[in-house]
């Protein structure tokens, strides 16, 4: 009767120990998942840039005035705030340290986001920080960013944030085989 007794409580604690765990998980965020169910449908000015061929008209463009950002006060997805998330995108820099690594950059859904074409709603973009920071060595390479989620706006020259992250890890996006 004791070895039952020990056995209910011992499945009873993990019963109880499995949902601890699963709180603080992290989460593999889409961008989808930052645009709150019942906002109003977005329809961005011009499609981002994801022709190669026109990179020369790209980086021609970056010396112009910024573009303007459509939508700056996007609606946010509160529930995310606090969240361990997993987030895929492509960097932004905003600040360099002197080993030239990337500590404070805009994390945006799609390439050229921010410098080629305008920014995308800020419920879009992730205002990131980090120690460590980030080597880049291609702008159009996507990463992995892992950290925190907050719900709370930020402001750059470049483009209004929705959400802000310090990061815990950042690595090379890669699909898998």
């Amino acid at each position: 009767m004791r070895a039952d007794l020990l056995r209910h409580l011992l499945a009873l604690s993990l019963l109880v120990a499995t949902p601890l765990w699963a709180a603080t998980a992290t989460k593999d965020l889409t961008w989808s998942e930052m645009i709150p169910a019942d906002a109003p449908a977005e329809v961005p000015n011009m499609k981002p840039l994801h022709d190669l061929s026109q990179m020369s008209d790209a980086l021609a463009a970056e010396s112009a005035p910024a573009a303007k950002q459509d939508l700056p006060n996007a609606p946010v997805v509160k529930s995310l705030d606090g969240q361990s998330v997993r987030l895929p995108g492509y960097i932004v820099p905003l600040e360099v340290n002197e080993e030239g690594r990337t500590t404070d950059f805009l994390l945006v859904p799609y390439f050229g986001a921010c410098i080629h074409v305008p920014p995308p709603p800020s419920n879009q973009i992730v205002h990131v920080t980090s120690e460590v920071g980030v080597k880049l060595d291609e702008l159009y390479q996507p990463y992995w960013i892992e950290g925190d989620m907050q719900v709370k706006p930020s402001s750059s020259e470049l483009a209004d944030a929705g959400y802000q992250m310090a990061a815990q890890k950042i690595y090379i996006y890669e699909l898998p085989e």
